[in-house]
């Protein structure tokens, strides 16, 4: 009976190792999911709203963060735009606040 008791204490001293990686799986996969359904995809969408707003250029038709519907009359700097509204009036934005670029079909 001493020895059986023996062989199990020897079981399980050897497996707790192994044990404390298996504690941090759920936490991996958590932090995988996640990156792969928040992380990444906001990552993408950021570089694509960048690439948009570079290459606006005179005669677009855009759309400001405030619903401004406008053309592009001009570049100033890197990141100044001159717009135009609807009522010929014009407006300085930088091109952070461009929300989109109207595509005509």
């Amino acid at each position: 009976m001493n020895t059986q008791i023996l062989l199990m204490v020897g079981a399980q001293g050897g497996g707790a190792g192994g044990n404390s990686i298996l504690g941090f799986l759920p936490f991996i996969l958590m932090f995988v999911i996640i990156y792969f359904l928040i992380i990444r995809p906001q990552n993408k969408k950021q570089k694509d709203l960048e690439k948009m707003r570079s290459s606006v250029k005179k005669g677009d038709k855009i759309i400001t963060n405030g619903g401004i519907h406008a053309v592009v009359e001009g570049v100033k700097d890197n990141n100044v735009l001159l717009i135009k509204t609807a009522s010929d009036t014009k407006l300085h934005i930088d091109k952070t606040a461009i929300a989109s670029v109207k595509t005509e079909k």
